[in-house]
């Protein structure tokens, strides 16, 4: 081997070497945005679980004291409401078709009370 061709075999070294680091540094730096995204999408959906978490949780009071509040025959007339049974007086005893929702049921059963 002379002179020459080793010069020119590690100059042609050194530019794959140059090449191979500038794609290492643009890898590098794909995964380090790669990483501050999935931190912060991390972030973001334990901020949204708590949050839904806190949601469920107000709904299952407000279920829960709104049932609390009935009295013991609009819990009866809802019973049969949601077995499929019609309670306002309009088509009382008959069955809704397709459980379809009544608003004069609802009316009946979660309407304003007077007392």
């Amino acid at each position: 081997m002379d002179k020459r061709s080793l010069y020119d075999g590690f100059s042609s070294l050194e530019v794959e070497l140059r090449e191979t680091l500038l794609r290492l540094a643009e890898m590098k730096e794909g995964l380090h945005e790669l990483v501050e995204k999935n931190t912060t999408l991390e972030i973001e959906n334990q901020r949204l679980r708590e949050h839904l978490q806190e949601l469920n949780q107000l709904s299952q009071e407000s279920e829960d004291s709104s049932k609390q509040e009935l009295s013991k025959s609009r819990m009866n007339l809802e019973k049969l409401y949601e077995e499929g049974f019609h309670v306002c007086n309009i088509l009382y005893g008959s069955r809704r078709e397709n459980d379809e929702e009544c608003a004069f049921c609802l009316d009946v059963i979660y309407g304003e009370r007077t007392r």
